[in-house]
């Protein structure tokens, strides 16, 4: 039976889910079967035989959508094999370094036994909501640093650990 994995995140302005729409397909490609869902809409993850969650990062903290799933699905998630990321960083650190989880995902990570975490750049344009976010793309601040490339090894890693021995194309 096909490894079923559950892809989810919290995002306000569409970088976190782009993200993890990277890592859905790698997955996908690898042969296992990949649900893409915003976070606020994960009724259960029973359904699933493992977890990828990402959360944008603001102010040092992960994006609500990304708490309140871990609030809802902790038990589960406890279940199952659970890897975690974060974006944000709006500079290229993320490429040059590990970049540790902030505390409340290091304190999920220990709560869930997760798999693995890690930090990816962010990307922050034009159009971006919210007051913050507009005055840091309008003070030069912005841009788009996610590293693709990192992100679908992350996930090849994620895909090798899941995938029998054998099965790998």
């Amino acid at each position: 039976m096909p490894t079923s994995v559950l892809v989810t995140y919290g995002t306000t302005n569409g970088s976190t889910a782009r993200i993890a729409e990277a890592v859905a397909e790698v997955l996908r490609k690898a042969g296992l079967t990949t649900d893409l869902l915003p976070a606020g809409s994960v009724l259960s993850v029973m359904p699933y035989d493992a977890v990828v969650l990402g959360g944008g990062l603001y102010a040092g903290r992960w994006h609500r959508d990304a708490r309140r799933f871990l609030n809802r699905h902790g038990r589960q998630l406890a279940k199952r094999p659970v890897w975690l990321f974060s974006s944000g960083p709006l500079d290229a650190s993320a490429s040059e370094r590990d970049i540790p989880p902030v505390f409340g995902v290091r304190r999920a990570m220990s709560r869930l036994d997760a798999r693995g975490h890690v930090t990816f750049g962010g990307c922050l344009e034009d159009g971006a909501k919210g007051r913050i976010a507009q005055s840091i793309v309008r003070n030069g601040k912005g841009g788009d640093f996610r590293d693709f490339g990192a992100i679908e090894e992350w996930a090849g890693r994620i895909a090798d650990e899941l995938l029998p021995k054998g099965k790998e194309d």
